[in-house]
């Protein structure tokens, strides 16, 4: 299935709706105190990074389930939010415009 974030993709389509996915995440309370010393010091919470890397995937896959369900060739005009749930979660949503093509 193709995948962008943009909306002229070439060819000729049919939308059939918007499709989204989400979920929310977050790291462990061990990981959550070594992520507050490395604020002591500066660079680059790692935990945080591959936590939010999982959580796009997830997000994507979601989306995509729900795509295939519509019988997508594509999904076009991707977009990606972010917001914190609580200090120590995070929700990521991927959504976008299901097509296929003529």
């Amino acid at each position: 299935m193709l995948l962008t974030t943009t909306e002229n993709i070439g060819r000729d389509y049919e939308v059939l709706g918007m499709v989204d996915g989400g979920t929310v995440q977050s790291v462990n309370a061990l990981k959550d105190i070594g992520a507050g010393l490395k604020n002591l010091v500066g660079g680059e919470l790692r935990k945080y990074t591959e936590m939010q890397e999982s959580s796009r995937a997830i997000a994507t896959e979601r989306m995509l389930q729900k795509a295939n369900a519509l019988g997508a060739d594509a999904v076009i005009a991707i977009r990606y939010s972010s917001s914190a749930i609580t200090q120590a979660a995070s929700e990521v949503m991927a959504y976008g415009t299901a097509v296929k093509f003529k």
